[in-house]
């Protein structure tokens, strides 16, 4: 018995962890009350009618009889035949007045009266109340009664009892078949409804189903596949469209990790191997000082292109890691473009270049992080003079916008196709020609500068044209600007 008592108790457990069983609970619970709620309504609203007719029988009845001791006390034919004989004409609902004088001495009675009904009790119970009330007569039969006095004559000469009783059996007889087939219908619609609810739980959640059959077969290797959502539901067919969307993102994240280890295999590699074949070739046989110092010259500069790539890599790591948070400061963007100028001043002045800045005679003032801003503007500086030939120029400038801070690096170097424009901020992308690795670069400048705008809610955008030049714009709010 407790085994059996367990095993019921964990199967209802795993059935309720499922939507169908809780959909169809839900459905069975939630019809049952409201069928029940409906008919027990209609139940009392029955009973209250049929209560509220013969009520107003009675009433009328008695009002009849009242109206006639009042204004003709002497016609005992018309009350004969309003008492005794008006009634057995009647096949249902049959009713019994009597009428006692004073002296509580009988006048009139209905025939059958005293048969039915108790009439001690009728005259204990209810003398003298205005109010019908249920009472059981002899053979077992409801009836409904009441009891009025009434004035004789006009003026009054006398004072008469009125009691009256109607029989109510047949009404509630259709209470009791009413209540008979409220329960059987009941007791129907309890099976029913988990049975009709289970099939339309079972037809709501099957878009589910395929949905998740359809997430299953996704892995790192069909990512391409999507869920279908033609002819779902609109909430379901917008939670495909969004795991569709998130697909999306995760296929290009993949695509773009699986491009950016294979750069960044090819980039370690070129260098590891330049100091691997530089010190073979130095260990192959014996060599002078200066050979020996020329070969470490060159894999220190191999190490340092190495230690700048993983350096490089790190910042990207941590700009795009959820818990970086940026080091915010009041910041006057005319300052730091100027110490950013004199810091890359010497070489573009060797490289036969003009660096220089452009304001506009309000201060621009805003709030962030000054590090992270050098670093970007630095980045945009040194590949504008290293692709910018000499006699060019390269300038900087900065304006607040409506709800922005602008930042501009403008050079009049070679410039970028139109081609290219889309992919320079990614990741270890090179523009062919005059922007090769030739120039030393790790690829990975464009894409700090944009991961520094990221992180400052902004953006950064360029636009270029082959010999004409470069010009990047770097986007950024600024609640705190002046």
């Amino acid at each position: 018995m407790s085994w059996n008592w367990r095993i019921s108790l964990a199967s209802f457990s795993r059935g309720w962890r499922t939507l169908a069983f809780r959909l169809t609970a839900g459905y069975a619970l939630a019809g049952l009350f409201l069928v029940f709620a409906a008919t027990a309504s209609l139940y009392f609203v029955l009973r209250s009618e049929l209560e509220k007719s013969t009520d107003l029988f009675l009433a009328d009845k008695l009002h009849v009889i009242r109206t006639m001791l009042r204004e003709r006390p002497d016609d005992w034919d018309a009350l004969h035949e309003e008492i005794e004989l008006e009634s057995a004409a009647r096949k249902y609902e049959q009713f019994y007045v009597r009428l006692l004088n004073s002296q509580n001495r009988l006048l009139l009675m209905t025939p059958g009266m005293a048969e039915q009904l108790d009439l001690s009790k009728f005259k204990s119970s209810f003398h003298q109340s205005d109010h019908a009330a249920p009472m059981q007569g002899k053979s077992g039969q409801m009836f409904r009664v009441t009891s009025t006095t009434a004035e004789v004559g006009s003026p009054p000469t006398a004072t008469d009892t009125i009691q009256i009783a109607i029989d109510v059996s047949q009404k509630e007889k259709l209470l009791a078949r009413y209540r008979f087939w409220f329960w059987t219908f009941l007791t129907a619609t309890s099976i029913l409804f988990p049975l009709i609810g289970y099939q339309i739980a079972r037809h709501g959640i099957r878009p589910v189903e395929e949905m998740a059959t359809t997430a299953r077969n996704i892995t790192s290797t069909n990512l391409r596949e999507r869920i279908q959502t033609e002819g779902y539901p609109f909430e379901l067919a917008s939670l495909a469209a969004t795991f569709n969307e998130m697909l999306d993102r995760l296929e290009e994240s993949f695509e773009r990790i699986s491009r950016f280890s294979a750069d960044i295999a090819h980039d370690l590699r070129t260098p590891v191997n330049n100091i691997r074949g530089e010190t073979e070739v130095a260990l192959a046989r014996a060599r002078s000082t200066d050979e020996y110092r020329e070969v470490l010259g060159s894999c220190l500069e191999e190490a340092v292109r190495l230690s700048d790539l993983i350096g490089d890599l790190l910042f990207l790591a941590r700009a795009e890691s959820p818990l970086n948070q940026l080091r915010r400061e009041r910041v006057d963007v005319g300052q730091l473009l100027n110490g950013v100028r004199e810091y890359y001043e010497a070489s573009a002045t060797d490289s036969g270049i003009v660096l220089a800045t452009a304001f506009g005679d309000k201060a621009v003032i805003g709030e962030m992080d000054r590090m992270l801003i050098q670093r970007a503007v630095g980045n945009l500086v040194s590949n504008a003079v290293a692709h910018t030939p000499a006699g060019g120029s390269v300038v900087l400038g900065a304006e607040a916008e409506a709800a922005a801070i602008r930042i501009e690096v403008v050079d009049t170097g070679a410039g970028i196709p139109t081609e290219d424009l889309p992919r320079v901020f990614d990741r270890f992308y090179r523009v062919d020609s005059s922007r090769s690795k030739v120039s030393g670069g790790t690829g990975l400048g464009l894409a700090i500068v944009q991961s520094i705008m990221a992180l400052h809610g902004g953006k950064a955008e360029i636009t270029s044209q082959l010999g004409q030049g470069t010009r990047v714009t770097l986007r950024m709010p600024f609640p705190g600007a002046a």
